[in-house]
């Protein structure tokens, strides 16, 4: 057992590296799996001094529910976003600062809390207060900042805590 977490040290980023190569080649092939397994043994192997404290996932589930429900959000943000491009006149948009505070502490899970607000068309993280219990959002078009900040605490920084903390 041993062995294996010296040669796999990142078992799921080997699993990821590798079908991302696999993506990446436009054709499934044997050289295209060897060559993006060979990357995602080398690679996690390279840079595990510098991942001293990997974080841990405690609800996979909810992982799975959490994905789902982001792809949900960018597609029906996308249709959202392409309504007030088209139909709404610039005077009636109304862009607004949002600041969410955080109840999450781990660097991951506030990462990938950013990195979804990003993801959604209409949002932008902009900045991270520097004890990290703030984040600032700029929306597309919010009438109503406070309604974004307890959609953005409800399903998705809820989902996250349960997820790595």
């Amino acid at each position: 057992m041993k062995l294996l977490r010296r040669i796999f040290p990142h078992p799921h980023l080997t699993i990821l590296l590798t079908l991302v190569w696999i993506l990446l080649a436009n054709r499934p092939s044997l050289n295209s799996l060897v060559f993006g397994l060979l990357l995602g043994i080398v690679i996690p192997f390279i840079t595990q001094p510098y991942w001293p404290d990997r974080p841990k996932l405690r609800n996979w589930p909810m992982v799975v529910e959490y994905i789902l429900v982001v792809l949900w959000d960018i597609v029906m943000a996308n249709i959202a976003v392409a309504r007030i491009i088209l139909f709404k006149r610039d005077e009636d948009r109304e862009p607004n600062w949002v600041c969410i505070p955080l109840e999450l502490r781990t660097p991951e899970a506030i990462t990938v809390l950013a990195g979804t607000i990003t993801m959604t068309p209409g949002t932008v993280s902009c900045d991270l207060s520097a004890q990290g219990h703030y984040l600032l959002v700029h929306c597309l078009d919010a009438p109503d900042p406070d309604a974004v900040r307890d959609q953005i605490k409800s399903r998705y920084e809820r989902r996250l805590k349960e997820i790595f903390e």
